[in-house]
């Protein structure tokens, strides 16, 4: 039953149906076994959308940004999708919601479909849901997908190997300037960002990036694709035309020279991995609920070690689904 109506949802989000779009989305973040058809079919369907990764750390206001570039695209007529990856709530598991109440301006266009993400600990920030999400979207009609994960740290980079273009957001007056630098944020970064520029200390900020970005053209041969960075504030608009041509240039880019192939490949290859990280994790999550006792008291107890303990619930969980298999 599942299985069918998955598939009557995936023709519905097909012909434009955002409420069916909607609806496959949570199952896709609940991840329903007999989804899985109607995702692989969306994920075949899909591939015309523009998906624009922005990131940055907590407080640089991405969420004010995307919602100010959200609105000049529509002014332009595209429909767009934002994905807002949250931290997940450590009681409910689901995500707070802060970036869709910062987006209630945007919330009547029919023309714009918001949907706040879980991270549900996945590593590096990005939930394998939101990538289904992203195609979900793609098929349904929205050509612009923005996806704004959670604030950045030394590991939360994936959203590099998820987009095509990636924008990374930083603010002045945050403490070391450098410290992006510093979590290898730089190198991740098609276009770069700092917000709040009608500050006195945004300058600093601008200064200090494009230096970094010029010593690190020193050293490389000259790339297809020379990084801006672009001073922006959203209370008065400045500098959001100027990000969105720039956006606009790297598309064109992407599309006309072989960095546009080389990034289709190394989103494949992140799609895959995530993928197929997700399925093993839920393979072990239902298999080892048996075995996983007996050993963790044997590893309480110190009679034996993390390493030997693992290797032996892999090694049980694994036969048990093989006998399951023949029986």
């Amino acid at each position: 039953m599942g299985y069918v109506a998955s598939l009557d949802l995936l023709a519905q989000a097909a012909d434009g149906n955002v409420r069916a779009a909607g609806r496959l989305i949570s199952r896709a973040e609940a991840g329903v076994a007999e989804a899985r058809p109607a995702l692989a079919g969306i994920y075949r369907r899909a591939g015309l959308a523009h998906v624009i990764g922005l990131t940055g750390v907590p407080g640089s206001g991405k969420s004010t940004l995307v919602a100010k570039l959200a609105a000049a695209l529509r002014t332009r007529g595209e429909k767009v999708g934002i994905v807002a990856v949250d931290p997940s709530s450590p009681y409910s598991g689901g995500a707070i919601l802060g970036d869709r109440i910062r987006m209630t301006e945007l919330a009547s266009d029919p023309g714009v479909f918001i949907r706040s993400m879980a991270t549900r600990g996945a590593t590096g920030g990005m939930a394998r849901a939101a990538l289904d999400a992203v195609d979900i979207l793609d098929v349904a009609g929205f050509r612009t997908v923005i996806i704004e994960t959670v604030g950045v740290g030394q590991d939360e980079v994936e959203i590099a190997r998820a987009s095509d273009t990636t924008i990374v957001v930083s603010a002045p007056g945050l403490g070391d300037e450098i410290q992006a630098i510093k979590a290898g944020i730089l190198e991740i970064a098609d276009i770069h960002v700092v917000s709040k520029c009608d500050r006195d200390d945004a300058n600093r900020t601008l200064t200090d990036l494009k230096q970094m970005l010029t010593l690190g053209a020193l050293t490389q041969a000259k790339p297809l694709w020379q990084i801006p960075v672009i001073g922006v504030s959203s209370y008065s608009g400045q500098g959001i035309d100027e990000l969105l041509a720039r956006i606009v240039r790297h598309r064109e880019v992407l599309a006309s020279t072989e960095l546009g192939a080389q990034r289709r490949r190394r989103v494949a290859e992140f799609r895959l991995a995530k993928t197929a990280e997700t399925m093993l994790i839920e393979r072990f999550a239902g298999g080892a609920r048996g075995i996983a006792p007996p050993l963790a008291r044997r590893l309480a107890d110190r009679d034996t070690d993390p390493y030997s303990a693992a290797q032996s619930l892999i090694a049980q969980t694994l036969k048990q689904e093989y006998a399951d298999e023949l029986a």
